[in-house]
């Protein structure tokens, strides 16, 4: 698979890198709104840099990666979209749901192919849910717990983009941007509607106008508790922080910290360890998935109606904690 990175002064940039060349493709190309930027990451990398994402787009890649400032991504997007490329859209894509929906609608008229890198989905949490239900052992879904905690937002500004700290143009703070992970996961496994119950949203610690906590209660149609924590508040700026994913259902708890992960079951009375897989290396497991799907014509595993269905949840969370 042929890849052109556009946008890689995102901080998410070395990841995809790695994920592409760790699932076989090659980078074909980069570029970056800011020239110097995208001549750096190249240089470093050994790639080759193009001047616009005209240039880019003419190399007829068979995937783009799209990342950057929500100011100028829609409009990108809205380009890959009409030269008919397939395109992986990191996040924030857009300031406002609003914003994202012309994306959206875009896609959907033209049946394009816009992957979404939510790669938790790929967690062996939910691999091994997968063959539990296979198996007809799963049983029912009662609670889970999605909590990601990363250090102080000031990294953001030390990688070079302090956008993220604006709410007008990043759209929020910890909940947008980490939340929307356990939110996807929770939408991932919900039966029907999910609703916000309660949102507790602040400035704790930090005093950024994005909030640096938050704490959503979710429910769905079959009566299924979710709750979402997402915060800037770990003590660390080193990369990782605080990861678990817990659920439980009828027959099964499942732990994912990262590092590790387990699952117990009721009825053999077994624990065993779950072959971990670092967060940070599940861009891996996406993009390889990506190829597959892209060479056998099969929709993305995480599309933009995914993004688009978790940034409405959040949409509601932020409305509920304000009003």
């Amino acid at each position: 698979m042929r890849v052109c990175l556009l946008g890689v002064s995102h901080w998410h940039a070395a990841m995809h890198l790695d994920a592409v060349r760790a699932s076989g493709g090659a980078v074909i190309a980069v570029w970056d709104q800011d020239a110097r930027a995208g001549a750096d990451f190249a240089g470093a990398h050994g790639l080759a840099a193009c001047q616009s994402v005209g240039q880019a787009l003419a190399n007829r890649p068979d995937l783009v990666v799209l990342m950057g400032s929500p100011r100028e991504v829609p409009d990108i997007a809205l380009g890959v979209v009409a030269a008919d490329i397939p395109m992986v859209l990191e996040k924030p894509a857009a300031s406002t749901t609003g914003e994202l929906l012309r994306i959206v609608k875009a896609a959907r008229s033209q049946g394009r192919f816009v992957g979404v890198p939510l790669p938790n989905r790929f967690g062996p949490v939910f691999q091994a849910m997968a063959e539990l239900e296979a198996e007809g052992r799963l049983g029912k879904l009662a609670h889970a717990h999605f909590r990601i905690v990363n250090g102080p937002p000031q990294r953001y500004r030390d990688d070079g983009v302090g956008w993220m700290l604006d709410p007008a143009v990043g759209g929020g703070g910890a909940l947008r941007n980490l939340g929307i992970h356990g939110v996807d996961a929770a939408l991932s496994v919900a039966q029907g509607t999910l609703r916000v119950i309660s949102a507790s949203i602040g400035n704790r610690i930090h005093g950024e106008r994005v909030e640096d906590h938050a704490l959503l209660i979710l429910h769905d149609e079959a009566g299924t508790l979710f709750t979402v924590e997402a915060g800037y508040t770990y003590a660390s700026m080193a990369p990782g922080g605080d990861f678990e994913w817990r659920i439980a259902t009828g027959n099964a708890y499942l732990i994912d910290r990262g590092e590790a992960a387990q699952c117990a079951t009721l009825d053999d009375g077994h624990t065993r360890a779950l072959a971990p897989e670092h967060p940070s290396t599940r861009y891996r497991l996406f993009m390889a998935d990506t190829f597959a799907r892209l060479r056998s014509g099969e929709a993305p595993a995480v599309d933009i109606e995914d993004y688009l269905a978790a940034m409405q949840i959040i949409d509601a969370a932020y409305e509920r904690a304000n009003a």
